[in-house]
């Protein structure tokens, strides 16, 4: 087959779309991959498409897509790599190209090595003897977990004693949501600390429904949880973040938040929720989700490997 590879452009949204449902029906049974998502990553200020995107057509058939970005501004750097299976030439000329790139991106940054990361299902249908050829390694594991919801089995809880919630909807409150979800998530496995421009660009603000965004606040405390969601995925409703201060964790704000988002997204109709979790997040996320009722959809592996630049 003729291999021929090019940068991808927003207009080519919609084949990427498609192209990742394939996977998607393959990995976990069903196609899960909404159009704005991937417009989000290809219209991203930082996308910069002629340098760090790139499209696998075999015989005029979209097969493969990557990408690759930048949070650190250092030397750890990710990308998202796709290919179709039995399209192994493919899938290893995109790794090439990938690889090349991340180790050239931290060199940019002054770095002295790239710790690249990418995302694979953990039955994925890539040959993982591709890249472990190659010397990546499994670093970590995250759940998609769902529950489903409905008007009857999950109302919108009153807040506990001492605490009020309100919408993320002013300036200010944006800005201290930023702050907010860089304190709670400071230790968790691979944070990258983001400026409050970097955070909106990551939420695609300009097409973000604020409303859809909370802050806590404890009574001797003052604001510390946020909660954030989006509503825009049409398989499901998802739980971006559930952020609680160190101060105020094992005091069911975190429960609270979770149930304040059911409650919500039974209100709009909605049928399931979803988040995603690290397995081994040292706050006892995963522990808090399964006992409100939430059981694994899909898993995903961290994959890492470290390059000279």
């Amino acid at each position: 087959m003729a291999l021929s590879i090019r940068p991808a452009t927003l207009d080519d949204a919609p084949a990427i779309r498609d192209l990742l449902n394939a996977i998607d029906t393959i990995e976990i049974g069903r196609p899960e991959t909404d159009l704005n998502e991937v417009a989000a990553d290809l219209r991203h200020p930082e996308a910069d498409l002629p340098r760090n995107s790139w499209l696998a057509h075999e015989d005029g058939e979209l097969v493969g897509y990557g990408l690759v970005w930048d949070d650190s501004g250092a030397e750890r750097i990710d990308m998202d790599h796709y290919a179709l299976p039995d399209h192994d030439g493919a899938a290893v000329r995109l790794l090439d190209l990938m690889e090349a790139r991340a180790a050239e991106r931290a060199r940019e940054n002054g770095a002295g090595r790239a710790v690249v990361h990418m995302q694979l299902n953990t039955d994925p249908v890539l040959d993982t003897a591709l890249v472990t050829g190659r010397g990546w390694q499994r670093v970590r594991r995250y759940h998609v977990m769902t529950r489903e919801v409905s008007p009857e089995s999950c109302p919108v809880p009153v807040p506990p004693p001492g605490v009020t919630l309100r919408p993320c909807s002013a300036e200010a409150d944006r800005r201290l949501a930023h702050e907010l979800s860089e304190r709670t998530f400071a230790e968790h496995f691979d944070h990258q600390p983001l400026t409050y421009r970097q955070w909106l660009d990551n939420l695609d603000a300009e097409r973000f429904d604020w409303s859809l965004v909370w802050i806590a606040a404890v009574e001797g405390m003052g604001d510390a949880g946020l909660l954030i969601t989006r509503n825009d995925r049409e398989s499901k409703g998802w739980i971006s973040n559930i952020g609680v201060v160190k101060e105020a964790r094992g005091r069911g704000l975190g429960g609270y938040l979770l149930h304040h988002a059911f409650g919500v997204f039974a209100a709009l109709g909605r049928e399931v929720v979803g988040l995603g979790v690290d397995t081994r997040n040292a706050t006892g996320a995963l522990r808090l989700y399964e006992a409100n009722g939430m059981g694994p959809h899909f898993s995903v592996d961290t994959w890492e490997i470290t390059l000279p630049v």
